[in-house]
């Protein structure tokens, strides 16, 4: 069956109770709304459904809301926030891995400066020298304008030999950033993975994550949620899993290898030969997320 390519929200958006929105890729390109996105916000919001935002960010949301703020996406444009970083942060709070229990654990971090808040409050403390750390927080790159994983390399196989294990704040590899492609903390993770390292991954498309959505928006029939994303590997492999109804968006990480820009929608062909390629197919596929 040919999958659906919509023009927008309108024609499908009474089917569902609840909406599920990733951030980067969908509602903003890293420095600003896309087009018609705050509009299209404000309809599904209509008649009390509530619309989440679910990011892979490796920050607590409410530095994602401060962020969000910034770029002109205000707090009364959705219901709540759900982000990688804070499922991190809960795993670190509750200790739910050997390697974190005990007290004033030593952590390495890989992430730019931004990438604060996962240990603020915690018995955690942050190491500068890795060979003293007891795990890594990676969060990204430090320089993700300049710098990709390989240059990672051999810091990752010192850690490999440490034997340090890794919690990954953001599994996404790649994002968008205006017209840029740069490597996200997933790359890293990917990396470490591949050299022997031990990788925990919280975010898209991981089960847990869903859970925890379905939780916040108090739906338990997955039926009547509908998810927007950009990324076939996080965001459609997720909601797939999880039984929830999808639109793939083609303003994300997808634009670059079908030739689109500006939100231009897919072809049905194109879209079915990304699922062909993935081994699942989204619900429904939309140049943008629009009204």
């Amino acid at each position: 069956m040919a999958i659906e390519i919509i023009p927008g929200l309108a024609p499908i958006a009474d089917r569902y109770d609840a909406f599920i929105l990733d951030l980067w890729g969908v509602v903003h390109n890293g420095e600003k709304p896309f087009e018609g996105v705050l509009e299209c916000m404000a309809e599904l919001r209509c008649g009390g459904r509530p619309v989440m935002l679910l990011s892979n960010a490796p920050r607590p949301n409410n530095f994602v809301v401060e962020f969000l703020e910034g770029i002109g996406v205000a707090r009364d444009c959705y219901d709540m926030i759900l982000t990688s970083g804070d499922m991190t942060r809960i795993v670190l709070e509750e200790k739910r891995f050997p390697f974190l229990e005990g007290d004033a654990k030593k952590f390495y971090q890989l992430g730019a400066v931004r990438d604060k808040g996962l240990d603020f409050g915690l018995d955690y403390s942050r190491t500068s020298e890795i060979e003293t750390a007891n795990f890594i927080i990676c969060t990204g790159l430090v320089s993700d304008e300049t710098e990709t994983p390989e240059d990672y390399r051999a810091l990752l196989t010192q850690a490999v030999q440490l034997k340090l294990p890794m919690l990954c704040a953001n599994p996404d590899l790649t994002v968008m950033r205006g017209e840029r492609m740069i490597f996200c903390a997933g790359s890293l993770a990917q990396l470490y993975s591949e050299l022997g390292g031990d990788v925990q991954l919280f975010g898209k498309p991981y089960p847990r994550t869903y859970v925890m959505a379905k939780e916040v928006l108090g739906l338990a029939d997955t039926a009547r949620i509908l998810a927007v994303g950009d990324s076939m590997r996080t965001d459609i492999k997720g909601a797939n899993n999880a039984g929830i109804d999808n639109i793939l968006v083609a303003t994300g990480i997808h634009a670059d290898e079908w030739g689109l820009s500006n939100g231009q929608a897919p072809s049905a062909a194109q879209v079915e030969e990304l699922s062909k390629l993935h081994g699942f197919s989204p619900t429904f596929a939309a140049g943008r997320l629009r009204w």
